[in-house]
Order: C-alpha cells, then structure tokens, then sequence
C-alpha cells in the first residue's frame, strides 16, 4: 500500500446487511488525507441474509472472512485483528456495524492521535464517542472508574468537549489504537466472548502503561442496545441460563458473563478484593428475583 499512514479498518457482523452496508457506505466516505488509506478486514459470522454477498457487490475491496456462527463480538473482532496483524498496519481501527460516523470522523481520531504523540503520549489509544440519532444524548465512548473500591466495570461515562480527554476503558464501537499499543497488548482476549472484551483491551492497556483518550465531540451515531426496565428481574432459571451464555445477561447496569469469564475480568482488574466483586452480581441478580416474588406476593 502506497501511503504514509496505514489503516486496518475492523468488523464483525452477523445478519443485519442493511445496517453493515450503511456503515460501510459512512466509511468509505470518510473525509482523508491523500497519504492516508485504510484496508477493511470484515468477519462475517455465518450471516445467511447475503451480507457476504452483498458486501463482494458493493465493496469488493473489503477483506472478508468467514466465521464458526458462535463468535460473537470478541471472537469476530478477534478474528479480524489476527488477519491484519499480519500487514503490520499503523494503525487499528474497531468500527461497529452499527455505528454510522460522520465524514471526518476517522480523521479527528488521526488528528488527536498525533496530537497526543506530540505531548509524549505515544501509546494513547483514541477512541471517538458517540450519540443517539434521535436524542443526540451520549451512547457510546470513554469511560472512568469510579474507584479502585468498585467493581472493575464500575464506570462513569466521559462526556466529550473541544479537547482529548482522559479515560480509564472504552467501548469498541469506534476506536483507533497504534501500532506502538498493539505491539504491547496484542489481541483482544481469547477468554472472552461478547461482551468486555473492549473494557478488558483498554484496562490491560493502561496496565502495561499506555493510556487511554476520547476524541474532541461526536464522531458518530449509534442507538443505545435496549436496557431491561427499572426493578424487572428474569426468573432464577432464566437467569442462571442467560449467565452461561455468550451474551451473558444484562442486569440493569451490570452484564453478567459466564462464570468463567468473569472471573476471569475480576481476578485481572479487581485487585485484592475481586472474589467479592466476582460473586457480586450474582447476589444482585438472586436479590432481584427474591424482591421481585416478594412484591408479587404483596
């Protein structure tokens, strides 16, 4: 590739053709350099809605891989990292199919990028935040831990202003991490499924003393994912079931992976006290379930 700076453009998807076109569309749109250019690495996890097919049609540029249909996010974007670690690229890109970005988004992360190279911060991973289409509220971004006395994942969310700003871990939804960082961290986590895998990169990055920033404003849209309703609880059954699995359950603020899993998230950023932020959730998710027949039988 003849460029002064080189992009691998990250994707995972799995059977949603309209909304990956879309974000396709967005980034090869995007508003660059001429000495820029970027290279797209897309797993598709065993779509059967054509997106595969539809992507060879319309972009056939892209780099498509196939998948096992159990990756989910971790595993595709897995996948699509170990693929383009092999071009030993200036830089990362993590885009979700989701997540539509505005024309000079992928530039304002080059931008703030090198910006924070020239204060000295040559590990810094730069992540673009973004916004509901219809409320414009903050979705997606940075996020700071609240204190080394919470849960690893107890986190407050970054809002963006007219200047980089310092995080503690990201959401994968549309990050840039140099060459520098990867060649440290590697990829993401094998161990992980679906969910943290993201928040796991950015804090075993901050580890090992690379730095973590959001980008100055919104650099995109991508809607909330739906979140259960105040005070609702799964029955104990459902619950322990949706643990066990790849997505793990969504516990009004807290994402419960297997059990496995999230000892293992614990047991890394928890510090002396993870076993008791390890099995924390679980006594939220049964105190749910025992408040909610309580209020049943009232």
């Amino acid at each position: 590739m003849n460029a002064d700076t080189n992009i691998a453009v990250l994707l995972t998807c799995f059977n949603r053709k309209d909304k990956t076109l879309a974000c396709l569309e967005q980034l090869f749109q995007q508003e660059l350099p001429s000495q820029t250019a970027f290279v797209v690495y897309l797993v598709d996890d065993g779509s059967t809605d054509g997106t595969s097919e539809a992507i060879r049609q319309t972009y056939p540029q892209v780099k498509i891989f196939s998948g096992t249909g159990s990756l989910f996010w971790n595993g595709g974007m897995r996948l699509a990292f170990a693929e383009a670690m092999k071009s030993d690229y200036d830089y990362y890109l993590w885009l979700n199919d989701d997540t539509m970005i505005y024309p000079g988004a992928l530039q304002t992360l080059l931008e703030t990028s090198q910006q924070l190279q020239q204060q000295g911060q040559n590990r810094a991973i730069v992540a673009g935040s973004t916004q509901d289409p219809d409320t414009q509220k903050l979705t997606y971004g940075g996020m700071a831990q609240i204190s080394r006395w919470y849960p690893p994942f107890k986190a407050r969310e970054v809002e963006p202003t007219d200047a980089p700003k310092a995080c503690d871990m990201m959401c994968g939804n549309f990050v840039l991490i140099p060459r520098s960082v990867v060649e440290q961290i590697g990829n993401l986590d094998p161990a992980l499924t679906h969910y943290a895998g993201d928040w796991d990169y950015g804090l075993r990055a901050k580890q090992e003393g690379c730095t973590v920033w959001i980008a100055p404003g919104y650099q995109g849209t991508c809607p909330r994912n739906p979140q259960p309703e105040p005070g609702s609880a799964p029955k104990l059954e459902d619950g322990l079931k949706k643990i066990a699995s790849p997505k793990g359950l969504a516990l009004q603020d807290t994402t419960l992976q297997s059990f496995t899993e999230w000892k293992i998230i614990a047991k890394r950023h928890g510090g002396a006290l993870w076993p008791v932020f390890w099995l924390l959730p679980y006594r939220k998710l049964l105190w749910s379930i025992l408040f909610d027949r309580r209020l049943k039988k009232a």
